[in-house]
């Protein structure tokens, strides 16, 4: 742990590992951009510029008319997961450089989908301190 001070209160430092996580689901989006594997590549990619993260390589599979893509990161990855056929894509980012805005990647997802309504929710995924 991070130890006592003089007054006997526990200290807590800089976990060893940092990990953030933001993910969640968007509602009413573009359905062409839904489909489009190669528009949605460009955007995890910008999306991991935009999170100040390193991208190391980033692939897209079709699944019927939706699409999945998957970058990883040096930190970790940012995925996308299509419906078209309901208007809806699946969104994760997850990162373990403190240097790094998952949430500002995220919301660039939301905006480049062009959903109208979104949920998000944020996990802290650090190691102990």
């Amino acid at each position: 742990m991070g130890g006592q001070n003089m007054m006997g209160v526990e200290l807590r430092g800089t976990p060893r590992v940092v990990g953030k996580e933001v993910f969640g689901n968007l509602y009413d989006c573009d359905t062409e951009i839904l489909k489009d594997s190669e528009k949605l590549k460009q955007i995890a990619v910008q999306a991991t510029k935009e999170g100040n993260m390193t991208l190391l390589d980033v692939r897209a599979w079709k699944i019927g008319e939706g699409v999945s893509v998957v970058a990883i990161v040096l930190e970790s990855h940012v995925t996308i997961h299509t419906w078209p056929e309901h208007n809806f894509a699946t969104v994760d980012v997850y990162s373990c450089g403190s240097h790094t805005d998952p949430r500002k990647a995220f919301n660039y997802i939301v905006t480049e989908l062009k959903a109208k309504r979104f949920n998000v929710n944020e996990a802290d995924r650090s190691s102990e301190f």
